[in-house]
């Protein structure tokens, strides 16, 4: 039997479940955020969307804009400083007035092994993924528990197993899936929800451009390790999204959603053949994936 492929968000949710409704979401100039952004867009919701490169952040907003019919204003900033993201939120405020839903999505990554990791490219990871993590919800819950809105973190299965390769952003993930569980308990009681989105490998993303190559000598079809047989497209994380941000979610707090397809359960198979080869690998054949 062939694959089940994705749908459209429209498909199966009203047109305007989040009319009037104002989405602040980082790193949402491509890729998945910008996926999730468009979802949302889709169902009547305005958006706010930064990332650090000015023209594609802005590209990416005229273009969502135009594409779904609602408003969306990108902003150049950087989630690992506050300043940034501060000048961000009053810039939506102002334009939008007020902030109902947030998306975690800023992040950083690259194919190593530890040896071959500088301490200060740990340290980007973490501060990118984890620390921006912090504060964006810093610098937003001030709105969000005004509009009893949600956060929903984009972050990974990497660390549900001692993934080789993924370090930083393992440990950087592991803990924006905890900050995500303590804002859950924290602010659950005052009308905010916070959960996790764990996507699985993403065609066409620059996640899967990074981290989707073989290793010389593999010739194995990757997407047959994926139970589902394909895999994902930024419309499956778009619906999870949706989910989770509208009241069909409305007693969904402080848990992780994996969208993959149940490919996390078969990682470590999938790597059988390769390990423990991999991890005897010369750190510098990925000397240039972690100059970050």
């Amino acid at each position: 039997m062939p694959p089940h492929g994705p749908v459209s968000s429209t498909s199966v949710f009203k047109p305007d479940i989040l009319k009037g409704q104002v989405v602040f979401a980082t790193g949402a100039g491509t890729g998945i955020n910008r996926g999730v952004v468009q979802t949302f867009m889709n169902h009547g919701c305005n958006a706010f969307i930064i990332g650090r490169r000015e023209n594609v952040i802005t590209e990416a907003a005229a273009a969502l804009s135009k594409e779904t019919g609602s408003q969306c204003v990108g902003m150049s900033a950087d989630v690992r400083k506050p300043e940034t993201l501060e000048r961000a939120v009053a810039e939506c405020i102002k334009r939008f007035g007020r902030i109902d839903h947030v998306i975690l999505g800023a992040a950083g990554n690259f194919l190593q092994l530890l040896e071959g990791i500088s301490v200060n490219a740990f340290r980007n990871v973490v501060d990118i993924d984890l620390n921006g993590s912090y504060a964006t919800f810093k610098a937003t819950i001030e709105h969000v528990l005004k509009s009893q809105g949600t956060y929903i973190a984009i972050s990974a299965t990497l660390h549900y197993t001692g993934l080789p390769l993924q370090g930083p952003a393992s440990a950087a993930k592991a803990g924006v899936d905890a900050l995500s569980r303590v804002i859950a308990v924290e602010y659950g009681p005052r009308g905010v929800r916070s959960n996790v989105i764990a996507p699985g490998p993403i065609a066409g993303t620059v996640g899967m451009e990074k981290l989707g190559r073989r290793v010389d000598g593999d010739e194995r079809d990757p997407e047959s390790i994926v139970p589902t047989q394909r895999y994902g497209d930024v419309r499956d994380i778009g619906n999870a999204a949706l989910f989770l941000a509208s009241a069909a979610g409305s007693f969904v707090n402080g848990t992780e959603i994996v969208v993959d397809g149940g490919s996390w359960h078969t990682s470590a198979a999938g790597l059988g053949g390769l390990y423990p080869d991999v991890v005897k690998l010369d750190p510098a054949m990925f000397r240039g994936d972690s100059k970050l």
